[in-house]
């Protein structure tokens, strides 16, 4: 039970690190547009070594943004909820934590995939038509990335939730 609970504690907290680059930098994707190459992020787009904010408020971003946040929180939460059943904390009887982490850390990873399921296809569409020379950069790939090991953080807790409500029977027959 406290190897998938340590497995899942390191899997969230490396997630956690890659969800803050990933939303806090701006290479999440590339292109070439008047001969200069240009990058941008969730906050800002960059120029020839000059960055700017993003000025407009334009949906998408705003939903990348806010389900990248909702991501971090939830994960967060749950690598506190997770140290707690870990050490077996005592308060909090009514509700079982181990179950609880896994599932917050499932829920950061749906969040993270509608972040980057709206980014994804709002990027192909637009910049896929608009602009020949361009391509996703590696904060968006380490959001993906996060994504998978905020699964399996999920899965690692709920293999120790389950190992936890259901002991194998070792008496003899």
């Amino acid at each position: 039970m406290y190897s998938f609970m340590g497995g899942g504690l390191f899997c969230a907290g490396v997630g956690n690190i890659l969800l803050i680059v990933s939303t806090a930098t701006d290479y999440w994707m590339q292109y070439r547009h008047s001969g200069n190459y240009m990058h941008q992020g969730l906050w800002r787009y960059c120029v020839t070594g000059k960055c700017y904010s993003h000025t407009d408020s334009i949906a998408y971003w705003d939903a990348t943004r806010a389900f990248m946040i909702l991501s971090l929180l939830a994960c967060f939460i749950g690598i506190i909820i997770g140290i707690l059943a870990f050490i077996h904390y005592s308060s909090f009887e009514r509700f079982d934590k181990t179950f609880t982490a896994g599932i917050l850390f499932f829920i950061s990873c749906i969040f993270v995939l509608l972040a980057m399921a709206v980014y994804t296809g709002v990027t192909v569409n637009y910049y896929g038509k608009r602009y020949g020379n361009w391509r996703f950069s590696w904060s968006y790939i380490t959001g993906w990335v996060a994504a998978v090991l905020t699964f399996f953080s999920g899965i690692f807790y709920m293999c120790a939730y389950r190992m936890h409500e259901c002991p194998r029977n070792t008496s003899p027959h």
